[in-house]
C-alpha cells in the first residue's frame, strides 16, 4: 500500500508475536498493534523476540526513511496528542544491522515520526519492531531518500585554497605547532596545560560493544580531545592511541536515531569535530581500516546534521546553519579527511569562501551583529572558529580584517550592572528578569588572539575565562599579550555605520554597579537580516541605575504567538508605532502593532541585502560625536530616515537624537529625541511609546521614570514639548495589557512592565514630536527647559547648553538668529544643518566662524557669550576675526 513516494505497511500485514502482543480495533479500518496488559516491555533488552515483524519490498536498494505511525491509549480518538507526553521509543532492526531506539511518539512531532535514515542493500528486508507500553503502532512506511540538492556552482567548485600535505592541519600547523609548544608552560598556560594533562593521563573507560548504541558523552570527547592534543605536543604514542580507541570505539555505538529536540544538531556536530581533532592529530597513528571506519562514520552523522549532507539544507548566512554546523564541525571534519576524500571540502569552502566570506565583509562595515547581543556573540564564536581554522590552514586571514572590530559592539553594550543593553532575542534576561554577568568567553577568547588585542583580552578575563576548553586556550593564547583593563583609550560614543545604524552614547566607562553613568542607545536605518532581530527601527533605550526605558519583551520560545506578536515587534519597544488596519499580517503574525515590518527573511549575498527594497530599513542620514575636552563639552548626534522600515502606510518619517553629556553629578547626561511623521492617511493613528519596567509617575509636562541598582536609584525626567499637553492624549498600560498587542493580550508570568502612549488628539497626516529626557540623581531637581521654534528648527535651551534641531525631516539650510542670554556662557549645538560652508557672525557682523558641514554629520558647536549670532550658509568671502 501507499503512494509513488511512500510505501505503507499497516500492522495487520505484519507477523506478531502473540506472547506479547495484540490487535486492536480501531475507527472505521484503522487497527493497532500493542502490548498485551500483562506483557512487559522489551525495548531496552538485548535478547528478546521482535513483538512485530514486518515484510517490506522495496524498489531497489538505498537509503530509505522511515516513517511510523503511532498514538498513545490516553488519545485513541486522534492521531495528535494534546498536551505533553513523555517521550515513547521503539526498537527497530534490519537484517544484518545492530538494533536502534528510535522515538515514535512525543509531544513534538505527535503521531507521524521520521525514525530515521536507513541504508539498506537489498530490496526485501525484514523489519523487527519492539514496542514499548502505552503505544499503539499503526503503521511504519519508507521513502526513498533524497539528499540536499547541491547547487551547480558548488558541483563544479574548485577551492582556491586547500589544505596543506603536512599535518597537523586544526588549529596548527608547521609553522604554528613549536610556538604552541613553546607556550605550554608559560604564565596563565601553564595551569591550562596542567588540567590538559590531568584529562590526557587519566584512563577513560568505555566498554566497547558495536552491537549496542549509546548517546552523546561530552567527557569522553574531552578526554578524546586532551589525549589526541597531548600526543600532539609531547609525542607519547601510548596517550595517542588511547584517543585513536577512544572515539573510533565511541563514534561506532553513537547514535542520536531521531531526537530533534534541544537543537540535538550541536552535539552531533560537537562528535564530528571531536572526531577530526583525533583524525588530524593523530594522524600518523592511524592504519587504513581506521581512516576508513571513523571517515564512515564522520560522514554518518554529518547526514544527520540540521544543515544535512551535502551541508545544503539550510543557509550558512543566518539561522542554525550559521553556528557551528559549517564554521567548525564539518569543516574540521573535511580538512581532516581531505586527502582521502576531497569532496566535503569542496563543499564547505564553497560555503565559507564564496558565500560566507563576501557576505560578512558586507555586513560588518557596522561593526554590531545583526542577529542581537546574545544570538550575535554566539553565532560570531563559530565564525571566528572558521576564521581561525583557515587562518592555521593556510597561514593568512581569509575574513576580511573588519572581523576584528566587531567585537568593541560588546563592550560598549556592556551596563555598569553587568548585563547589557537590549538587542534582538536575548536568552540571558531571564522571565523573571532578575540580572547576571553577561558572558561569552569563548568567543572573547577567540576574538582576542586573533586580533592580538589587549583591550579584548581584559573584557575575556573579567568574563571569567574559559576554565572549561583549556585545549582551545593553549591553541590561541598568546602569555606574552598582556590585557589592557582600562578602556579609557575608547571614544565614549560609537557610530556604527550604514548597514546597521546605531549609535550608543556613554558618559563613561565605570562599569561598576554603583556608576552614576548613563548609557544611550538610539538604532535606526540600514538593513532588516530577519530571525533573531527586532523589528525596532528607531528604538530608544536609556540605562542609568537600571534601565530607565526600552525592551519590555521576553525571549521565552522561538516563532510562539507572543514571540511573533509582541516581543520580537516593534510594539514591545519605545518607538513610534502606527495603525495601518489594512495593514497585511506576515510570518505567522496575528497582530497588527502598528511598528516597523517584522520580516524572517533574511539576504544571502550583499547585492541582495541593496538591491530588494524588502530588506530596506532606512537610512543613517547623520551621525557624529563630540568628545568631552576640557574646553568643550560633549554631544552625540544621530539622525535616520526609518520611512522605508515601515509598510506603505508611511509616507516620511524621520527620528533625531542629540545626547548632551552634562558633566555634572546631579544630572549627568540629557537626551533631546524629534519625530517628524507623515502617514499616508490622517487616520491611521500615531503612537509615540516608550516601555518600561518601573511605573512611570505623570507630571504636568510629561513622566518620570525610575529604577535602582544597589540601593541607589535614578531617574528619567521626560518633558514633552510637542504635542503640547492640550493637543495629546496619553495612556499608561500596565500588567497584561503591557503585553498586549491592541487587543491581543499575551500573558507572560514576569514582574509588570509599562507602555507609555502618547497620541495627537487630532487626526492629521503630519504629526511632530519633541522631548526632552533628564537623568538626575534621585533627588536633584531637574534643570529648567525652555525652547521655540522658527522656520525649519527647534532651539531648545537646558543648563548651559542651547541645542538647534532640525524640525521637519529636512536640513536646516537658512540663515538665522541666535540670542545668547548674558547669565552664564552657552555651548551652542547645532544639528540638522545642510552639508556645506556655515559662518558664525557676532552682533557687530564680523564672522567669528567658519566650517564646512560635511555630509553625514551635519553639526556643529562652538562656545558663546551673551549677544545675536547669525548664522548663515555659503562660502565666506570676508577675513574671520583672529
Amino acid at each position: 500500500m501507499g503512494t509513488a513516494q511512500q510505501l505503507q505497511w499497516n500492522v495487520d500485514k505484519a507477523m506478531l508475536n502473540h506472547r506479547t502482543t495484540e490487535l486492536l480495533k480501531g475507527p472505521g479500518k484503522i487497527r493497532w498493534a500493542a502490548l498485551k496488559k500483562n506483557s512487559t516491555a522489551t525495548v531496552d533488552s538485548s535478547q528478546t523476540p521482535a513483538d512485530l515483524i514486518f515484510s517490506v519490498s522495496l524498489p531497489r536498494p538505498g537509503t530509505y526513511e522511515m516513517i511510523t505511525c503511532a498514538v498513545t491509549e490516553q488519545n485513541l480518538d486522534s492521531l495528535v496528542q494534546i498536551g505533553k507526553v513523555e517521550t515513547a521509543r521503539i526498537k527497530i532492526q534490519f537484517p544484518g544491522q545492530r538494533p536502534t531506539q528510535r522515538i515514535v511518539f512525543d509531544s513534538w512531532n505527535h503521531a507521524i515520526q521520521v525514525a530515521g535514515k536507513f541504508d539498506l542493500s537489498a530490496p526485501q528486508q525484514q523489519v523487527k519492531i519492539w514496542l514499548p507500553k502505552g503505544i499503539r503502532l499503526q503503521y511504519i512506511a519508507f521513502r526513498p531518500y533524497t539528499p540536499p540538492a547541491v547547487p551547480a556552482a558548488a558541483q563544479q567548485y574548485k577551492p582556491t585554497m586547500v589544505p596543506r600535505k603536512e599535518r597537523p592541519r586544526l588549529w596548527l600547523n608547521e609553522e604554528t605547532l613549536p610556538v604552541i609548544k613553546s607556550r605550554l608552560l608559560t604564565g596563565e598556560n601553564k595551569a591550562a596545560w596542567e588540567k590538559v594533562k590531568t584529562t590526557a593521563l587519566r584512563p577513560f573507560t568505555f566498554p566497547f560493544d558495536p552491537e549496542r548504541e549509546v548517546f552523546y558523552n561530552a567527557a569522553l570527547e574531552q578526554a578524546a580531545e586532551s589525549k589526541a592534543f597531548y600526543y600532539l605536543m609531547t609525542g607519547d604514542t601510548i596517550i595517542g592511541r588511547q584517543a585513536v580507541q577512544l572515539i573510533t570505539h565511541y563514534l561506532t555505538m553513537l547514535e542520536f536515531g531521531n531526537v530533534k529536540y534541544g537543537d540535538i544538531t550541536r552535539e552531533v556536530g560537537r562528535a564530528i569535530y571531536t572526531g577530526a581533532l583525533v583524525y588530524d592529530w593523530c594522524y600518523a597513528l592511524l592504519d587504513q581500516p581506521t581512516k576508513q571506519t571513523l571517515r564512515y562514520h564522520l560522514m554518518r552523522q554529518a547526514r544527520e546534521m540540521e544543515i544535512g549532507w551535502p551541508p545544503f539544507d539550510n543557509s550558512a548566512i543566518n539561522g542554525h546553519g550559521n553556528e557551528a554546523q559549517v564554521n567548525r564541525d564539518l569543516l574540521a571534519m573535511s580538512i581532516a579527511i581531505y586527502d582521502e576524500d576531497p569532496l566535503p571540502y569542496q563543499y564547505t569552502a564553497y560555503i565559507i569562501l564564496e558565500q560566507l566570506v563576501p557576505m560578512r565583509k558586507f555586513e560588518y562595515a557596522s561593526p554590531r551583529h545583526n542577529q542581537g547581543v546574545d544570538y550575535g556573540a554566539y553565532r560570531f564564536g563559530w565564525e571566528m572558529h572558521a576564521a581561525w581554522l583557515l587562518q592555521r590552514m593556510t597561514g593568512h586571514p581569509v575574513f576580511d580584517d573588519n572581523i576584528k572590530n566587531l567585537p568593541y559592539w560588546w563592550l560598549y553594550m556592556r551596563l555598569p550592572d553587568g548585563t547589557m543593553l537590549h538587542d534582538g532575542d536575548m536568552f540571558s534576561v531571564r522571565a523573571n528578569r532578575q540580572t547576571s554577568y553577561w558572558k561569552q568567553p569563548q568567543t572573547m577568547l577567540l576574538c582576542y588572539a586573533y586580533a592580538n588585542d589587549p583591550i579584548l583580552k581584559a573584557e575575556f578575563e573579567r568574563e571569567g575565562g574559559l576554565p572549561d576548553n583549556p585545549v582551545l586556550f593553549l591553541l590561541v593564547n598568546d602569555p606574552a599579550l598582556k590585557p589592557d583593563t582600562s578602556l579609557a583609550s575608547l571614544p565614549l560614543t560609537k557610530d556604527f555605520g550604514p548597514v546597521i545604524g546605531s549609535m550608543i552614547a556613554r558618559t563613561g566607562w565605570n562599569n561598576q554597579p554603583g556608576s552614576n553613568e548613563v548609557v544611550a542607545q538610539i538604532k535606526g536605518g540600514g538593513y532588516h537580516f530577519g530571525n533573531h532581530q527586532h523589528a525596532d527601527a528607531g528604538a530608544l533605550e536609556i540605562y542609568y541605575h537600571g534601565m530607565q526605558l526600552g525592551h519590555i519583551g521576553l525571549y521565552l520560545s522561538y516563532g510562539t504567538p507572543y514571540d511573533f506578536n509582541f516581543n520580537k515587534r516593534s510594539v514591545s519597544h519605545s518607538m513610534m508605532l502606527a495603525i495601518d488596519p489594512a495593514e497585511p499580517l506576515l510570518f505567522r503574525t496575528k497582530a497588527n502593532d502598528g511598528g516597523s515590518r517584522f520580516s524572517q527573511r533574511f539576504p544571502v549575498t550583499p547585492q541582495e541585502t541593496t538591491t530588494d527594497p524588502w530588506f530596506n530599513y532606512g537610512t543613517v542620514v547623520s551621525a557624529s560625536y563630540h568628545p568631552v575636552t576640557p574646553e568643550q563639552p560633549g554631544y552625540s548626534y544621530f539622525n535616520a530616515d526609518l520611512t522605508a522600515a515601515y509598510s506603505a502606510k508611511m509616507q516620511r518619517y524621520t527620528r533625531g537624537f542629540c545626547f548632551l553629556d552634562l558633566g555634572r553629578d546631579d544630572i549627568p547626561a540629557v537626551i533631546i529625541l524629534t519625530d517628524d511623521m507623515t502617514t499616508a492617511q490622517s487616520s491611521f493613528k500615531k503612537y509615540w511609546q516608550i516601555t518600561t519596567l518601573q511605573q512611570p509617575m505623570p507630571t504636568s509636562t510629561g513622566f518620570v521614570l525610575h529604577n535602582a541598582v544597589k540601593g541607589i536609584t535614578g531617574k528619567t525626567h521626560m518633558q514633552m514639548l510637542l504635542p503640547a499637553p492640550e493637543n495629546r492624549q496619553t495612556e499608561i498600560l500596565s500588567g497584561d495589557s503591557a503585553t498586549s498587542t491592541f487587543g491581543n493580550p499575551y500573558h507572560v508570568s514576569s514582574p509588570a512592565v509599562y507602555r507609555v502612549m502618547v497620541s495627537p488628539k487630532t487626526a492629521q497626516q503630519q504629526d511632530r514630536f519633541l522631548t526632552v529626557f533628564q537623568m538626575a540623581r534621585e533627588n536633584a531637581t531637574p534643570l529648567p527647559v525652555s525652547y521655540y521654534e522658527a522656520a525649519q528648527r527647534y532651539v531648545i535651551t537646558i543648563g548651559n547648553r542651547m541645542v538647534v534641531m532640525a524640525s521637519g525631516s529636512g536640513f536646516i539650510d537658512i540663515a538665522f538668529d541666535l540670542v545668547i542670554p548674558g547669565d552664564q556662557p552657552y555651548e551652542v549645538v547645532m544639528t540638522g544643518l545642510a552639508p556645506g560652508f556655515w559662518n558664525i557672525e557676532d552682533d557687530h557682523g564680523k564672522i567669528v566662524a567658519t566650517t564646512n558641514i560635511a555630509a553625514g554629520k551635519n553639526s556643529w558647536s562652538f562656545p558663546a557669550k551673551a549677544g545675536t549670532y547669525k548664522i548663515s550658509p555659503g562660502r565666506p568671502y570676508r577675513d574671520i576675526r583672529k
